[in-house]
């Protein structure tokens, strides 16, 4: 299926979408404040659906479509789908049905692991790992890498509920982590936003010899090399930073308290009913079948 042509509507004062199923997204958007000051973001946590890597590829693939939808109406000029399981399972599918720009986090993450090392180790979601997302990804770059995977699907719900501190948090880390550690990995990836959250639990289980793997990082450059080049980065002007907003399907008090430790301040989050996304996308989906 052939990718639509970009709106010829799109401007580089116009904002960049941000989304994931929740926190774990604050990753990348942490990273774009770094890296992009000027420009302005829109963040979207589905906290009333997260988490996302125990769901079906037909329930995750709806729930993308009502958010694009409803950022396009905002006037956003590029999407990052900071979320592994929506980038493993239905990235092709949205470029093919958007004329927008849309950044996926698997491709940045490949590229970056296999710069680091041969034996490259994956903790994502179940539903990105059972995907192979990352393995076909690093393969193609390297067919002679070894990679190893492992779905951790205790590891967002543990992190949505601030429990990182937790001793159990620690047990459910180690039970995951070992294998990979006895199986000589030199390089882990995390294969989820959320887990770079649990960085100091893991720095408790592995060796400082492996090299950790934060596609954050590499998918907010892969963003700002697309923007120069379609010509739709912002410029900068003024010494001001871009705005942001924030938003979420679920409690948004709940997701400013999580996020004030990630962002060093507490966020003001507004509410989008679940309800009007479905209503948003039903209608842009209606007005594509009545041309």
């Amino acid at each position: 299926m052939s990718i639509p042509a970009l709106s010829s509507q799109l401007r580089s004062h116009f904002k960049v979408g941000v989304f994931d199923s929740g926190v774990g997204g604050l990753t990348v958007l942490k990273e774009m404040h770094a890296h992009l000051p000027h420009e302005s973001i829109i963040y979207f946590g589905d906290t009333a659906r997260v988490p996302y890597g125990n769901r079906s590829k037909t329930e995750i693939l709806r729930f993308v479509r009502e958010i694009i939808a409803w950022m396009m109406d905002l006037d956003v000029k590029m999407i990052i789908m900071a979320c592994n399981t929506s980038s493993a399972l239905v990235l092709e599918e949205v470029r093919s049905e958007f004329p927008i720009p849309i950044l996926g986090i698997i491709l940045p993450g490949a590229m970056a692991a296999v710069k680091s090392g041969k034996h490259i180790g994956v903790v994502s979601t179940e539903a990105t790992a059972k995907s192979n997302a990352y393995k076909q990804a690093v393969l193609e770059i390297d067919a002679t890498a070894e990679v190893r995977q492992v779905g951790c699907q205790d590891f967002v719900p543990l992190i949505e509920g601030d429990r990182i501190h937790d001793p159990y948090t620690l047990a459910v880390a180690k039970r995951y982590l070992d294998p990979l550690v006895e199986a000589g990995i030199d390089t882990l990836v995390y294969g989820c936003t959320h887990y770079p959250h649990l960085a100091p639990v893991f720095k408790q289980i592995l060796p400082s010899s492996i090299k950790l793997i934060d596609p954050a990082r590499h998918l907010t450059a892969a963003a700002a090399q697309e923007l120069k080049i379609l010509r739709l980065r912002r410029p900068a002007v003024s010494v001001e930073s871009g705005s942001t907003e924030v938003y979420v399907s679920g409690d948004p008090e709940q997701f400013a308290r999580v996020s004030q430790q990630w962002l060093g301040h507490r966020p003001q989050v507004s509410k989008v009913e679940v309800s009007t996304l479905e209503s948003i996308h039903a209608a842009s989906t209606s007005q594509i079948g009545d041309r």
